[in-house]
């Protein structure tokens, strides 16, 4: 554990969230931008979860994973930006080592969640188009609490493991986390364990919870494109895309992002760039979906 001591050095306790501290001139700026972005992604994604609820029409399986998907992302954006503010309006920076891991716990569980319930969605919309005649049959109201029961218990679950093998790592060197949150690969690089078996229990998980889904998504997305080419006439294929452009536009918004971030070697070059498209699947994405879907 991080409390403990080995040999004659000290264990820490506590991390430092670097964050934005190298733009102090912006600080007010950024708690304002962060503000707005955390209000209305909750408004937006809120509003989404009650008019589901409220209107019996939207009661259909493509809404009741859009409704969890909008419930995913209030839980989501609430792990990451009220520390984000706290700490531009307080300039107090430092987070404890529980508190470190239950903000990554949570994090995690919803960033592994989100993949699952996306390859989910693109499976209710392949379905829906490439096989009508069975779809009410495949996604009836138990199949459907099936498949977002498990997208939650997977998500926690794969969570639950990277965080525990987390806790047995010893920190006894720099405190400083070069992130804006606390982050698995910042956390791994100031450990002071030997990192490759870590790596390599990060990079299974990563690939099971990760890349599947998103292979998962892609073929399900493939097959309906071939399906709705067949469709004779243009004003049909039009309509028949509408019903899954939104959800296509989400899932390579933050595949895209998500996949860079984790899957490629953090480099001096990349850190920043890694940083930035954190800010992107962390903070934008969420704010984003309502609006995309809506539209």
């Amino acid at each position: 554990m991080a409390n403990r001591e080995q040999g004659n050095e000290t264990s820490i306790t506590e991390f430092i969230l670097l964050g934005f501290g190298n733009l102090p001139e912006l600080k007010i700026l950024l708690f304002l931008l962060f503000l707005v972005v955390y209000i209305a992604t909750m408004a937006g994604n809120i509003l989404i979860v009650v008019l589901i609820a409220v209107n019996q029409y939207l009661h259909t399986p493509m809404y009741f994973f859009l409704g969890n998907l909008s419930c995913l992302e209030t839980c989501y954006t609430s792990t990451i930006l009220p520390r984000i503010l706290a700490s531009l309006l307080t300039e107090v920076r430092t987070i404890s080592f529980s508190g470190c891991l239950t903000q990554y716990y949570f994090f995690a569980s919803m960033v592994a969640t989100e993949c699952l319930l996306l390859s989910v969605m693109s499976y209710d919309r392949y379905l829906a188009i490439g096989k009508p005649l069975h779809y009410a049959a495949r996604m009836s109201g138990r199949s459907c609490f099936q498949l977002a029961a498990g997208s939650w218990i997977g998500g926690f679950l794969c969570s639950g493991i990277i965080t525990l093998s987390i806790s047995q790592l010893t920190f006894c060197g720099s405190k400083d986390i070069d992130h804006f949150f606390c982050d698995l690969i910042p956390l791994i690089n100031i450990s002071c364990n030997d990192p490759q078996l870590m790596e390599i229990l990060v990079f299974t998980l990563c690939l099971i919870f990760s890349v599947v889904p998103f292979l998962l998504t892609l073929m399900s997305y493939i097959c309906v494109i071939v399906t709705i080419l067949r469709i004779p006439s243009t004003t049909g294929r039009k309509k028949t895309f509408s019903t899954c452009s939104s959800h296509l536009i989400v899932v390579t918004m933050y595949y895209g992002t998500l996949l860079i971030a984790y899957m490629f070697p953090t480099t001096n070059t990349l850190r920043d760039i890694k940083k930035v498209l954190s800010v992107v699947y962390t903070v934008l994405t969420p704010l984003v979906n309502p609006l995309i879907y809506s539209l």
